[in-house]
């Protein structure tokens, strides 16, 4: 504590400024001081939703504290982005941009004002940002770096008026990751929840008249800024009902710890929403895939073939948890609805809830109470079972053998704390039923019986659950109960028509059952809603080769081993088709990579580890791989 009340605190400080602001108030200073007005509230409200307080707003500027360095990049990056998506609603002389610098450091506090370097530096990391950009110095990019999904670019240590100091300094790319270019990359601090900083923000106003613009600023709150795209582009055609991705929800909190928890999030949605007969909705492998990746919404909506995207954010501390969602029409290049959600992590499952009704609401999908019991089923009220369970999933979709052991062992304390948790038998069931396929298991049998009782019991306690029928579908054939596999799988789909997994699974089991023009509409929808999934297309190519269609077969197999060139069972069935196809040259051309991919590939292994019916069927594709020259 100093004399005459003041004291000193850390702080980190943004700063912008107004650029040809004199110049605006000489050509219309009643237009410019009403636009100017307008964008405050915009900033401030921003402000607040970013757990932050305005602390002055002297002339042009606005000087608020935050609670974290993390907090105060969000929100200025969501000023810039909301500025620049209505500014694309304006003629270019009226459009506004600010240049926002952001530092990390000391300042003299005197009841609600503050002083010092740490101000004057964020001033002038705000003159080195580009007009609509943002500058951060070294002690901030330190905070951010392994926190934000964003680019940095090192532009050196600067000379600045005023600073005894050169400062280190970086600019945000706010659209994709970028390297840090000659610099050494910073070291993450660790959790910046609770470091307190302060915000200055001033704009810059480049309109001239503004009364067209004032609607704009009444609605919050940050919309991203999203292209148009158009049906022609779309890799597959448009349903003939909404259709929607729900994209991995990003995690904030800084921590790999937590990927499970907002991983977990978004497959809840896309669990809730696939049950709604009226939606189309995109298989959470196939979102996964832009995982880390700062993709367009243009670029998902083409690649997936779907009008509406669900995107956001999670950042968890403790027992608070922060989820930020928008939903976007990418097809007409503007947001439906976003909101900030800021709960216990006890709410999670109300908040689960709330998020998938808005969506139906948005995407105007009405349906009985009696709909909603059946869309949002509880589950468990347990918390830490389901955490388990979100848990056991990200360990499972690892795919390799010691994080499967994690799963498991995650699937049993979910069981002892919730005995009655339908989910966690399923999960349960799946990882068991991998270690076969894996090859963990020292006796397959024994652990596909275990699988078959965790599944029958995920059954007896939610008979209405696609997802235990699935699982018990996949177990029985493996199993070789061909005729029961197919009963159990038929369930799943009628009880889930929308799940890609069931869709696969019954598709899958009537391939193995010999009855593959069955199977082929069922893995074409499955292709359809999840079109990522290598194992999907190996099953649909399979079925194609069976009934005659080895052109489009070989397509798939094609447009997957683009994707995943190192797939063995994408090769070994390609050989296949080559044979059935009378292309013998190409088929020993697949074989090679067979045996490139895994030089210990044996036919004789294959063959017994199938779970082919036994027929002619069966021996004719086996037949067909000796001949490609695999033994």
């Amino acid at each position: 504590m100093g004399t005459n009340g003041f004291k000193r605190k850390l702080a980190a400080i943004l700063s912008a400024d107004v650029a040809g602001y004199s110049r605006l108030m000489g050509e219309d200073e009643a237009a410019t001081v009403r636009t100017l007005e307008a964008y405050r509230r915009v900033i401030s409200d921003l402000i607040q939703q970013h757990r932050g307080r305005v602390v002055d707003s002297p002339g042009d500027n606005i000087l608020a504290e935050f609670v974290s360095v993390v907090d105060a990049v969000q929100c200025a990056v969501s000023a810039q982005k909301e500025i620049q998506a209505r500014n694309t609603e304006l003629p270019e002389n009226r459009r506004m941009q600010f240049r926002i610098g952001i530092n990390l450091g000391d300042v003299i506090e005197e009841g609600d004002r503050i002083y010092g370097d740490g101000v004057n530096i964020a001033a002038r990391l705000e003159s080195l940002a580009d007009p609509g950009g943002i500058c951060v110095s070294k002690t901030a990019f330190e905070h951010i770096e392994s926190k934000l999904p964003l680019g940095y670019e090192y532009l050196g240590e600067q000379t600045v008026k005023n600073i005894a100091k050169p400062i280190c300094a970086y600019k945000v790319q706010m659209e994709r990751r970028v390297t840090v270019k000659d610099h050494a990359e910073a070291k993450s601090k660790g959790g910046t929840w609770h470091r307190p900083l302060i915000v200055a923000l001033a704009g810059v106003l480049l309109i001239t008249v503004v009364a067209a613009a004032l609607w704009q600023f009444d609605f919050l709150p940050v919309r991203t800024r999203v292209d148009d795209t158009t049906v022609q582009r779309m890799a597959f055609p448009l349903p003939d009902k909404p259709s929607i991705a729900v994209m991995p929800f990003v995690n904030m909190t800084g921590e790999q710890s937590q990927d499970f928890f907002c991983d977990g999030l978004s497959e809840s949605l896309i669990a809730a929403l696939s049950r709604v007969p009226e939606l189309f909705v995109i298989g959470r492998d196939s979102t996964f895939i832009y995982k880390g990746r700062a993709a367009p919404m243009r670029q998902v909506s083409e690649d997936l073939g779907v009008r509406y995207v669900l995107e956001g954010s999670v950042q968890r501390a403790g027992d608070r948890v922060r989820v930020t969602a928008q939903l976007i029409d990418a097809l007409k290049g503007h947001h439906l609805w976003s909101e900030r959600y800021d709960r216990n992590v006890k709410d999670i499952f109300e908040l689960q809830d709330e998020i998938s009704m808005k969506i139906l609401t948005e995407l105007r999908v009405k349906i009985t109470e009696g709909e909603a019991a059946r869309i949002l089923p509880k589950g468990t009220n347990n918390l830490q079972a389901y955490l388990k369970v979100l848990e056991g999933e990200w360990y499972r979709n690892q795919n390799n053998k010691e994080a499967n052991n994690v799963a498991k062992r995650l699937y049993h304390e979910a069981v002892e704390l919730d005995p009655a948790y339908a989910m966690a038998y399923v999960g349960l069931a799946r990882a068991q039923g991998f270690d076969v396929w894996l090859g963990a298991s020292k006796s397959p049998k024994e652990t596909l019986a275990d699988a078959m009782k965790s599944a029958r019991k995920a059954i007896e306690l939610d008979d209405s659950s696609a997802e235990a029928n699935a699982a018990a579908s996949a177990v029985l054939v493996a199993m070789r109960e061909h005729e029961k596999a197919i009963e159990v799988g038929e369930r799943a789909v009628t009880l889930n028509p929308n799940s890609a997994n069931a869709l696969y699974t019954l598709g899958m089991v009537l391939n193995y059952a010999g009855r593959s023009e069955e199977a082929l509409p069922l893995l074409r929808q499955a292709v359809r809603f999840n079109p990522v999934v290598p194992k999907y297309y190996h099953h649909f190519s399979t079925a194609c080769r069976e009934t005659g269609r080895y052109e489009e077969g070989i397509a798939a197999l094609k447009t997957s081993l683009g994707r995943v060139p190192d797939d063995v069972l994408a090769n070994v069935v390609l050989a296949t088709l080559y044979v059935y196809a009378g292309r013998e040259d190409e088929a020993r051309a697949a074989v090679a990579e067979v045996r490139r991919i895994d030089p210990g590939f044996s036919l004789e292994r294959f063959a017994r580890g199938s779970p082919w019916k036994e027929g002619p069927k069966r021996d004719r594709f086996i037949d067909a791989l000796r001949r490609a020259g695999l033994k």
